[in-house]
């Protein structure tokens, strides 16, 4: 949200379009992110430490997160901003990887359902602290300030997991390889093998990428669409953020418990088609409160999907290697965003210059219908494992 405003409303383009400044933006940090969250996740698997496994890859990442995050917020050229951008990615996937393979650490089976509840709660939470400092700092006319906040909550955080959390499982054994080999080992032919593992990557990625068009040119749509000034856009945009977060609220508990009766997959397609509903709501809306009501509809497909699709994610994979498989997971969780500006940005610019800049806004939130129903056709060939229902203590005796 923060370099939207910075694109959308200050002079660090250099006379760049905001789609192509976008997508420049965002491609060094995609690669960086395949590459590096599930590589640090697998070497986090057997990493002898102290403090475990996970946690001293958590602290060094944050650390330098803080660094980059003052760098972002001092660049004052497209230049500046996209290296310490490409730096943030680095740093972020240092911690990211090890820290997702860190909570199926810390689960039982059977407390799945609840913890994926938990999780995707903490996700929106987090997402949406960073959304409304960005809008709160647009509106003051002080964007740094938000970065600066980004910054100390990292910290803080970061802080509370390497004092108040144990250290997980144990390390799996390295059998006399080296670091370079395990690092390659990530990548081996072996996970072609796991084939629901791989549709629900691509289904995951699709949805999440549906969903980060709407993030990433929210701004743009209301300035384009809207005629709003950075200061309006900012205090429509924390109205849409709590219309969003409502939704996720009110339908991530009750998706995780309906998921455990049912199955996770028949609540993801209920996201996919809830999502679209939103994205089309929001697109085609002649007025800024029909808007926000997709956005409502889209924050309770976010939060169905964040419920159940961690606890399939979970279900699928081996605990053991928890880091590589979640931090390969997480490649889709953290290139969604970067592919959705991208993606977003052709398309905005593309029917931006052949109709007008209000319908090239409006034609890149529909790409986000397209989305969420390729994220519901990818989830079909994904083999759910069946419910483990627990027998009474009566029946068992």
């Amino acid at each position: 949200q923060y370099i939207a405003f910075q694109l959308a409303y200050t002079d660090i383009r250099g006379g760049m379009s905001i789609g192509l400044a976008t997508t420049l933006l965002t491609i060094g940090g995609t690669v960086l992110a395949i590459l590096i969250q599930p590589t640090m996740g697998s070497i986090s698997d057997h990493a002898v430490t102290r403090w475990g496994r996970r946690k001293p890859f958590i602290v060094v990442g944050s650390l330098l997160d803080v660094v980059f995050l003052l760098g972002i917020a001092n660049s004052q050229t497209l230049i500046a901003l996209g290296a310490f951008v490409m730096l943030l990615t680095f740093s972020t996937n240092i911690a990211r990887g090890p820290f997702q393979g860190y909570v199926p650490d810390l689960v039982a089976e059977a407390q799945v359902g609840t913890a994926s509840a938990l999780v995707g709660m903490m996700q929106i939470f987090g997402n949406v602290a960073g959304l409304v400092l960005a809008n709160l700092a647009a509106i003051l006319g002080n964007l740094p300030l938000a970065l600066f906040a980004v910054a100390a909550v990292e910290l803080v955080t970061m802080a509370s997991v390497v004092l108040g959390v144990g250290n997980g499982m144990p390390p799996k054994p390295r059998v006399g390889r080296s670091w370079l080999t395990i690092a390659a080992e990530t990548w081996g032919t072996d996970i072609l093998l796991e084939r629901s593992y791989l549709w629900l990557l691509a289904s995951r990625l699709c949805f999440l990428t549906a969903g980060g068009v709407l993030f990433a040119y929210v701004t743009v749509f209301l300035r384009d669409v809207f005629g709003m000034t950075q200061a309006e856009a900012g205090m429509t945009n924390l109205v849409l953020e709590a219309a969003v977060v409502l939704g996720n609220v009110l339908a991530i508990l009750p998706a995780s418990r309906i998921s455990d009766r049912i199955g996770r997959k028949p609540v993801i397609y209920a996201a996919c088609a809830i999502g679209a509903g939103g994205a089309a709501t929001a697109a085609l809306a002649p007025a800024v409160p029909v808007a926000i009501l997709g956005g409502a509809l889209f924050g309770a497909a976010n939060g169905i999907f964040l419920a159940v699709d961690w606890a399939l994610l979970t279900d699928i994979i081996p605990r053991a290697s928890a880091g590589r498989y979640m931090g390969l997971s997480n490649v889709a969780t953290g290139s969604a965003p970067l592919l959705a500006a991208a993606i977003g940005g052709l398309v905005l610019d593309a029917a931006g210059t052949a109709i007008s800049p209000a319908a090239g806004a409006r034609v890149a939130f529909l790409v986000g219908v397209v989305l969420f129903g390729l994220a519901a056709v990818l989830l079909r060939p994904v083999v759910e494992p069946p419910r483990v229902v627990p027998v009474p203590v009566g029946a068992a005796a």
